[in-house]
């Protein structure tokens, strides 16, 4: 294993052990990330990132999948929208790229907001945004399931992207039934983006899917474990007795697994930042900051129905605490490829990561 090689893997591995974090305690994200990592075979960050390094060029248009209304108030959730906004910066200050974000009306307010925020020029219309530079589009999607095939197939006719990304938006069990977090149906509530998702991947269109438990987009790609170890997820384990349980049926190509899934595209970030040499793809402290608060101010709410600036329960200065971090882990390596050169010849030849990957 070359010492880029090494460097990538731990560096990889940081960036998942920061975003899985469990200040709770209840290890949901350790039974989700077992099966992710196996899934991927290297770290989830890492993954995602050499994947979308591959696939999206200049003047790209990609749609990134977000927005989940809870059902205590009827409002959009703060996690997803903030980390979608923030991978969209993301793809242009990496690629000079098109970044769509997909959600329901209840986000829309909050997109046009946050816009300003990334420094990004925003539009509705996605020819209009093919036009122009340093700019993101955003689409609001159905809620009516008998019409999200036909809006699926208008949008990737007018836009074919070299991927679709979801971050945090609910995605429906076998039976066509959406669930949150406690077994309870909130179908009527949700835009139906999964249906866009599965239709980009019938097209052959790769897919990137971020969770942090088992009920969003994508998550089916680990699904036999998360029916056997995520409370309501099993088939009949959940509350509203349409006997299918919360774990959603699409399967992204490629997921990233989180405590929370905003945490899960800040790593996402993180590593894209890293492989590409340019810190700056990541964002500091007040960008973070301004997010959340603006967000709030928008109307989303936190995990637990309150109208604070909280993700997930999780207020601004672990949110924080984590991107600093993130930051940190990013930035040491490069600075040490000579002065650790002979320790990872010496670690390389004792063969300790090539037998335990």
């Amino acid at each position: 294993m070359t010492q880029d090689e090494l460097t990538k893997l731990n560096i990889g591995q940081n960036l998942d052990n920061l975003m899985n974090l469990d200040p709770r305690g209840y290890g949901v994200c350790r039974i989700l990330y077992k099966a992710a990592r196996e899934y991927t075979g290297k770290p989830l960050t890492i993954n995602a990132a050499e994947r979308l390094i591959g696939l999206v060029k200049e003047n790209d248009i990609v749609y990134i999948i977000t927005g989940f209304v809870l059902l205590s108030h009827k409002k959009a959730e703060m996690d997803g929208i903030i980390g979608a906004m923030f991978i969209a910066r993301a793809l242009v200050k990496a690629f000079k790229a098109k970044p769509v974000i997909v959600c329901p009306e209840d986000n829309l307010e909050a997109v046009r907001r946050l816009s300003r925020v990334m420094g990004l020029h925003l539009y509705e219309d996605i020819e209009e945004l093919k036009e122009y530079p340093v700019s993101m589009g955003v689409v609001t999607f159905t809620k009516y399931a008998g019409k999200a095939k036909a809006q699926a197939l208008q949008m990737l006719k007018t836009a074919t992207p070299p991927v679709v990304i979801s971050t945090e938006a609910p995605g429906a069990n076998k039976k066509g039934v959406y669930h949150n977090a406690t077994g309870l149906d909130v179908t009527k509530l949700e835009a139906k983006t999964d249906i866009f998702f599965k239709t980009a991947k019938e097209k052959g269109i790769p897919t990137i899917a971020i969770g942090d438990l088992g009920n969003e987009i994508g998550m089916g790609a680990i699904g036999g474990h998360i029916n056997k170890y995520i409370p309501y997820a099993a088939e009949g384990r959940c509350r509203c007795g349409c006997g299918g349980g919360i774990a959603a049926d699409s399967a992204a190509d490629d997921i990233i697994t989180a405590t929370v899934s905003d945490w899960g595209a800040n790593a996402l970030v993180a590593a894209l930042a890293f492989l590409k040499g340019d810190h700056e793809i990541l964002h500091g402290d007040e960008d973070q900051k301004r997010a959340i608060y603006t967000a709030s101010e928008s109307g989303m709410i936190d995990m637990y129905g309150w109208l604070i600036p909280s993700i997930d329960g999780f207020d601004i200065e672990i949110n924080l605490a984590i991107l600093r971090l993130m930051r940190e882990c990013i930035s040491y390596a490069p600075k040490l490829v000579d002065a650790c050169k002979t320790w990872f010849e010496k670690v390389d030849e004792l063969r300790f990561f090539e037998e335990n990957k």
